[in-house]
């Protein structure tokens, strides 16, 4: 079958949203927890294979590359298997935009899906720390962890409200652009490539940081992963729960909604909408 065009896309993403806010409760809990479960396995995954490259300048490039190239699978299984996306469920707006749902309906999924996702990815990252994987290489990953997380809590507020418009522009047009593919392994071809680009790229993604800053805190308990970490003084002060959810989720959140439902649904409604 040939690829939906554009314009069927939209019809697509329109269908699709409603579906998803017609959804019952439980459904929708289950479905967000398995897909902050399913980002932060590419988050941690992502980490396992890159943190010996990241952990060097000179490599530092090429392991953004390799963690790119592991993290893709996060949304391939959100798509694929199933799952409530916050970060995709900014399409949404195409179906208000239609005026087929009321936007208070599309908040109310907004919220329990962000509640889902987060309960699914500190869950992950929870399990990682007690999985004892943080010791590998004599506490390297342990230190990465903590390292890149403390990165995170550090940028500005502003920094990092670009980088979440950024990073959720090229989400969406990947959940967009699957849409136009009949078949999974299409889906998975298009997902690649655009999370590929968002990773390498080091954009802020909300549901992903969920899981990195959260195994960041738990990980810097530990005297000697946070030893290897490398950081100063000042950024181990700033690695707590008050900077995770104001300095950095709030900022990326909303950027991340911007650049979801701004710069990808409601500028192909406005290209693509069918005149009455």
């Amino acid at each position: 079958m040939e690829a939906r065009t554009p314009s069927e896309i939209l019809t697509y993403a329109s269908d699709t949203g409603l579906a998803k806010t017609q959804r019952k409760i439980l459904p929708v809990m289950i479905l967000s927890f398995l897909a902050g479960a399913f980002i932060a396995f590419a988050a941690e995954g992502s980490n396992m294979a890159a943190y010996n490259l990241l952990a060097n300048p000179d490599t530092y490039g090429l392991g953004r590359v390799l963690a790119g190239v592991v993290f893709t699978a996060g949304l391939m299984l959100v798509v694929l298997a199933g799952g409530e996306l916050f970060t995709g469920n900014m399409l949404i707006i195409t179906t208000v935009l239609d005026r087929r749902v009321k936007i208070s309906r599309m908040l109310l999924n907004w919220i329990l899906v962000y509640a889902g996702n987060f309960a699914g990815s500190i869950f992950i990252a929870w399990i990682m720390n007690r999985s004892g994987l943080f010791a590998a290489s004599s506490g390297l990953l342990g230190g990465i962890t903590v390292k890149i997380a403390a990165g995170k809590t550090a940028l500005p507020f502003g920094t990092a409200f670009i980088l979440g418009v950024m990073c959720n522009w090229l989400v969406c047009l990947a959940v967009w652009s699957s849409y136009s593919a009949r078949d999974p392994a299409g889906k998975m071809l298009i997902i690649f490539f655009i999370i590929f680009l968002f990773v390498i790229s080091g954009f802020e993604h909300s549901i992903a940081n969920m899981y990195y800053i959260p195994a960041g805190i738990f990980a810097g308990k530990n005297p000697q992963w946070l030893a290897m970490a490398k950081i100063s003084p000042e950024q181990i002060a700033g690695l707590n729960w008050c900077n995770f959810f104001v300095k950095n989720l709030l900022p990326v959140t909303l950027g991340n909604i911007v650049g979801g439902s701004g710069m990808v649904g409601f500028l192909y409604w406005i290209s693509y909408k069918k005149p009455k």
